[in-house]
């Protein structure tokens, strides 16, 4: 699952259309996802109406946050099972997206914090609550889930929140 939603409000513009390597981050995700994936499914705002080379699932909130993503996705997604990529994590390979599904209980993620992760439909439940009374912050959402932290290299965790941010890479 790609979350494509997020405002890029300190980046200026869409970071999903912003480019590394010759393509896009949005472009570059979907692409990741599908070499680690039989099942990709992209979630955001379709009012954002970006040029993306895939469908995009409309989250259905007027909320801006990675859990409104990561509920709509949870529930749409055919398997028990999600990987979850954020747009903004360029460097991820498929062969870390495989050691977070491996790991999952409920959640899986780095020590850093919960995206990228894997999740499970277990996990919906808690996911859902807290989106419905606003607490938006994952790691909160999380909290009385079984997680499992993996360790993975953190250089391919870089997250990219400006242009200088991108430029570095």
């Amino acid at each position: 699952m790609l979350l494509v939603g997020g405002a890029s409000s300190r980046f200026g513009s869409p970071k999903a259309l912003a480019r590394l390597g010759g393509e896009t981050l949005a472009a570059r995700a979907w692409r990741v996802l599908g070499e680690a994936c039989a099942e990709r499914l992209a979630v955001g705002k379709a009012g954002d109406a970006l040029d993306l080379p895939f469908p995009l699932l409309d989250d259905g909130t007027e909320v801006r946050a990675p859990l409104a993503g990561l509920v709509a996705g949870l529930r749409a997604a055919r398997t028990d099972l999600a990987v979850v990529v954020p747009v903004d994590v360029p460097l991820l390979t498929p062969a870390a997206l495989h050691e977070l599904a491996d790991a999952c209980r409920d959640v899986a993620m780095p020590p850093n914090g919960p995206l990228p992760g894997a999740y499970r439909r277990s996990a919906l439940p808690a996911l859902e609550r807290a989106l419905a009374v606003g607490r938006l912050a994952l790691r909160a959402a999380i909290a009385e889930l079984d997680v499992a932290v993996v360790e993975l290299d953190e250089g391919m965790l870089v997250n990219v929140n400006t242009p200088d941010d991108l430029r570095r890479l």
